[in-house]
């Protein structure tokens, strides 16, 4: 009798488990399409905005209307070739970052890991400087900007791997290190730009602070033609998030496992240094990709994780994606403020996600009733 009672109750303690894990992840289910929506919100109200008055409702219109025909009247030019490019830069951008901040903070277990504390925009910059001041890169042409930047900002990665690689370096030892390569690059472009010419720093400094008004399609889709027909092909930012934000999902588990320990990890069977090295690379391949167009903006890859662990917990499954579509939120949030504060004066985004960021983090950091790391 009293074994059929006990089996009984583990029975009932199950069904409510279950029905607790269930309600646990239809929050973060919610929390995520709740971020989808927030975006196509703000998407359309950014649309709106600027010195030709447009609706919400003629937005979303052109919009579907241009996915079949090529823009023909003055606002659908405006929407479509002048608007539109900016916001989904500003999405994808911010949702790289974002995703970038939320894998090194779980490869390297620190709540302060982001692109810009391992050095990576940090290195982006010197490569713009570089560029713009002295007019030497690595590639030439239209591309020497965007082409010195991205390379610069692998060389802090390579730098952290070598560590990683030859000295068996701890995460901790990692993250100094990119603090360091960080502190060099900033010395270097700063020398650059003490010694340049007026206009040439001005644009480095403009570069530098980060901004999405060079967004053109361009940059968002390739079309390769065949003949008389044409392919659409994603373009260099949207085809390097694609590439690297699958395999970091599927590396999720392995995150989680890492998140208790890299003797626990290896215990369960996970190849601790070499999942560190290939997320770290994939990550550093995304931010470099995104600062080379946008130039270095700070604190979204910082504070949307955080933001996201609060609310949804830890777990990377639901944490990569929910941090990446909360990430493109607060950019494009952000941005929409850039070109409204000081109208027609349009900010570079970089200075308000810094102004909108630094806060916010402070205020997180106070409110928490709980530890969240």
């Amino acid at each position: 009798m009293t074994g059929n009672g006990e089996t009984a109750s583990e029975a009932v303690k199950t069904v409510e488990i279950m029905e607790e894990y269930r309600r646990f992840i239809g929050r973060k289910v919610a929390f995520i399409i709740s971020c989808v929506v927030l975006i196509f919100i703000l998407a359309g109200v950014s649309a709106t905005l600027g010195s030709y008055p447009i609706t919400v409702t003629e937005v979303y219109s052109i919009i579907f209307r241009c996915l079949f025909q090529s823009p023909e009247t003055t606002k659908e030019v405006i929407v479509w070739d002048l608007r539109l490019p900016r916001i989904l830069m500003g999405i994808l951008a911010g949702t790289g970052l974002a995703i970038a901040g939320t894998i090194m903070q779980a490869i390297l277990r620190n709540p302060l890991a982001s692109p810009f504390t391992l050095g990576i925009s940090a290195g982006a910059g010197f490569g713009a400087a570089l560029a713009i001041l002295l007019g030497a890169g690595l590639v030439g042409g239209k591309y020497l900007i965007i082409g010195n930047a991205f390379i610069f900002a692998l060389i802090p990665t390579f730098v952290i791997i070598g560590l990683t690689r030859f000295r068996r370096a701890t995460p901790e030892t990692m993250i100094l290190a990119g603090i360091a390569l960080l502190y060099i690059f900033s010395a270097a472009t700063t020398l650059l730009m003490y010694f340049g010419e007026a206009e040439a720093v001005k644009e480095a400094y403009f570069w530098m602070v980060g901004s999405l008004g060079k967004s053109s399609w361009e940059q968002l889709i390739f079309q390769l033609k065949l003949g008389p027909a044409s392919i659409i092909m994603p373009g260099a930012v949207p085809a390097v998030l694609i590439v690297c934000i699958i395999p970091l999902m599927l590396k999720s588990w392995d995150l989680n496992v890492m998140s208790a320990g890299d003797e626990t990890a290896k215990s369960l069977g996970v190849n601790v240094e070499q999942t560190r090295i290939f997320v770290l690379i994939l990550a550093s391949l995304m931010t470099a990709a995104i600062v080379s167009f946008t130039g270095t903006i700070g604190f979204i890859g910082l504070v949307a994780p955080h933001m996201c662990r609060i609310v949804i917990g830890a777990d990377n499954r639901f944490l990569i994606p929910a941090s990446g579509l909360l990430g493109g939120a607060l950019l494009l949030a952000a941005d929409t403020a850039a070109r409204t504060i000081m109208a027609p004066v349009i900010l570079p985004v970089g200075v308000l996600t810094a102004f909108m960021g630094g806060p916010l983090f402070l205020y997180l950091i106070l409110r928490r009733r709980k530890e969240f790391w």
